[in-house]
């Protein structure tokens, strides 16, 4: 396209009337500085793209209401930047503030997550076996209580005991539990004596 401002109006009255040839060659035409111009007025090159694009969009969308100035689109292409520009960077504070608001977290290394997980995974383990030491009935009324928080008298209806009985249960399996669990750590951190192999 030549600079003739007449082959510009002429061009854009094709563009407005659908011609998508005609549109693009307005944009081949006028890019470089509409993106000159965003690129002064953004942070940076990607940002000024962005501006860039969304001017040429509301040029083309708003196609019918625009006028042209001396035969060129370009000054309201230049205001279009100028306002997308300001948008732009008031969405980027306004976001900026919400991400600096949020509280933070102290960062974990993936070592001690993996650790972490290997105990919690280890616990389970010593856990279920040392409920499966338990009477059947004792190791339900561990589960009902602690892990389903029912209250003793409703765990003790479920199993068919009385209160008192269900009460004297879950004391005597809270301690076995206890002690079961206690010999599993002190087996896993003391050492084996001489002489004795696993």
């Amino acid at each position: 396209m030549s600079n003739d401002l007449d082959d510009e109006a002429a061009t854009w009255v094709q563009a407005c009337a659908g011609d998508g040839a005609a549109f693009a060659s307005l944009f081949r035409y006028h890019q470089a500085r509409v993106y000159r111009r965003a690129l002064s007025l953004v942070s940076n090159a990607h940002d000024a793209q962005d501006v860039t694009a969304a001017a040429f969009f509301e040029l083309w969308r708003k196609r019918r209401s625009v006028r042209l100035v001396d035969g060129t689109v370009m000054p309201w292409l230049l205001v279009a930047t100028v306002n997308i520009a300001r948008n732009h960077r008031r969405a980027a504070v306004r976001y900026r503030r919400v991400i600096s608001s949020l509280p933070r977290e102290e960062t974990v290394n993936a070592e001690s997550i993996a650790v972490a997980n290997v105990e919690t995974e280890l616990l389970g383990v010593r856990l279920t076996e040392a409920l499966g030491r338990v009477a059947a009935a004792d190791a339900a009324l561990l589960v009902l209580t602690v892990l389903e928080e029912l209250s003793v008298s409703d765990a003790a209806a479920a199993l068919g005991l009385k209160p008192g009985a269900a009460r004297m249960r879950l004391h005597r399996a809270r301690l076995r539990l206890q002690a079961d669990l206690s010999d599993d750590h002190r087996r896993n951190i003391l050492p084996i004596p001489e002489g004795e192999h696993a």
